[in-house]
């Protein structure tokens, strides 16, 4: 019985990441001319997680370059691949490696090949050689939620076919020699790309327009209004633990009496000191009967300098 229900029962399939890849090269194939904003969507819904991101990194003529886009903005970048006279695209991962965590699989290819097939302005084949870096969901669906592939060199090859067929016109072998993408990109996704750097910041505002049906003025302005009340709003204060009063000690007033009267003991016993010293030196010399003893504290009227007497008895008096 239990070995029946063993084998009725479905075991769950888990698809290898660069099997998702290989899927993701097969719907890319299936593109058509006629297909719209809705087709790239659910492209991008069936390989993309809806907080993915996707980041581009190389370096041009004027510098390192370092785009990253959300979810919204990635089936648009897709569809530009294609509009800039691409008519394939595909990749290929070799010698990638998998690393498993608690709810995501990283596969990392340091050997990656972007391939696109350009029809125009001529036949040619580039191939776009790079680091990829993808982050997928550990789940039934494994769809991507990180994508970063770093450029490091592209080619552009041209068939022979091509060349030798043109080989007795200058004007058309300088064009040949001349590239048609840079690093591997096309005009129309870099120009995409620097736009998103202006679009990405404004997905509030289309979201809130989406949502909520406003014009843009108004969506601009309950942005506006929205961060500027959280800059005005001071920082929320941290919860304080209440305060536990403490039982007094029976022995603390002991304490206190015991230390007021180590004070007076101390206070006597350096007055016993300063007055023995000097009765010893006016008994050494002779004709001393007053010993100047100056202080900051004033006397009874006012004076900053009294004197002290000896009197016959032996005993000290204070004159002013």
């Amino acid at each position: 019985m239990l070995t029946s229900l063993a084998i009725r029962r479905h075991t769950p399939y888990m698809v290898q990441p660069e099997y998702r890849i290989y899927e993701m090269n097969k719907r890319l194939q299936s593109r058509t001319e006629d297909s719209d904003n809705l087709w790239w969507d659910a492209f991008a819904t069936e390989f993309f997680e809806d907080d993915a991101t996707l980041t581009l990194s190389f370096c041009l003529e004027d510098g390192p370059k370092r785009y990253t886009i959300g979810r919204t903005l990635i089936p648009r970048y897709f569809s530009t691949v294609f509009e800039g006279g691409v008519t394939d695209l595909y990749y290929i991962l070799k010698h990638s490696k998998e690393s498993y965590h608690n709810s995501s699989i990283t596969v990392d290819c340091d050997q990656c090949t972007m391939v696109t097939q350009h029809g125009k302005p001529m036949f040619t084949k580039v191939c776009t050689e790079g680091r990829l870096i993808l982050e997928f969901t550990f789940d039934d669906l494994m769809r991507i939620k990180t994508w970063h592939f770093t450029i490091r060199q592209y080619r552009e090859l041209v068939p022979r076919s091509i060349l030798a067929m043109h080989a007795q016109d200058p004007q058309v072998l300088d064009q040949l020699s001349k590239n048609i993408t840079r690093m591997g990109l096309t005009n129309f996704t870099l120009n995409y790309l620097r736009l998103c750097v202006i679009l990405e910041p404004m997905q509030e505002l289309m979201s809130r327009h989406k949502t909520y049906n406003l014009s843009p003025r108004d969506c601009l302005k309950t942005c506006l209004f929205q961060k500027w009340q959280r800059m005005v709003a001071p920082p929320a204060e941290p919860t304080r633990q209440p305060t536990t009063k403490r039982r007094k000690r029976k022995n603390s007033t002991s304490s206190t009496s015991n230390s007021s009267a180590g004070n007076n003991a101390n206070s006597t016993g350096s007055k016993k000191k300063t007055t023995a010293a000097n009765l010893s030196l006016s008994s050494q010399v002779p004709g001393l009967g007053a010993i100047p003893n100056c202080s900051l504290n004033p006397g009874r009227d006012g004076d900053l300098c009294h004197s002290t007497a000896v009197t016959p008895s032996g005993q000290f008096k204070e004159k002013h």
